[in-house]
């Protein structure tokens, strides 16, 4: 009986030490090093779809792989690389605005979702959306009207 039990101990011994080792092994991720987060286009048309190219280097220690990317909005859509990027490895991500419908600043946000520490990575663009000329002659007679009531 004291024999089965030492066996049993010593089994139960061998696994956790066998386990701790592994746990103790650095897991191994992709990093996206980007040259830019956040791209400002500035003052745009309204209506008008704009483009941004994100380049990036995998500088992780193993291949990076992008699972999905989502836009803040359906206006935002980006394009990103299907098969791995090796490590040293660089790529890209497009990002397309649509400003149709919009107005005034506008700041949108791509979450990028691959094999890096985080899980999540994010990158950003910003734009002014220009009047119209029916919303420029509304703004200049509101601008008229409330000057008037001081």
């Amino acid at each position: 009986m004291k024999k089965g039990l030492l066996l049993v101990f010593a089994s139960l011994l061998f696994v956790t030490v066998s386990c701790k080792k592994e746990l103790n092994t650095p897991a191994k991720y992709g990093e996206m090093t980007f040259k830019e987060r956040e791209f400002k286009f500035g003052l745009i048309k309204k209506g008008s779809t704009v483009e941004h190219v994100f380049k990036f280097k995998n500088t992780g220690d193993t291949d990076l792989v992008i699972k999905d990317a989502k836009g803040s909005c359906g206006c935002t859509i980006p394009e990103y690389p299907k098969k791995p990027v090796k490590p040293g490895d660089s790529s890209e991500i497009k990002v397309s605005f649509n400003s149709k419908g919009k107005r005034g600043k506008q700041k949108k946000v791509v979450t990028i979702f691959a094999n890096t520490e985080k899980g999540a990575e994010k990158i950003m663009i910003r734009a002014i959306i220009d009047m119209d000329e029916q919303e420029q002659a509304n703004h200049e007679e509101a601008k008229k009207v409330f000057k008037n009531l001081k």
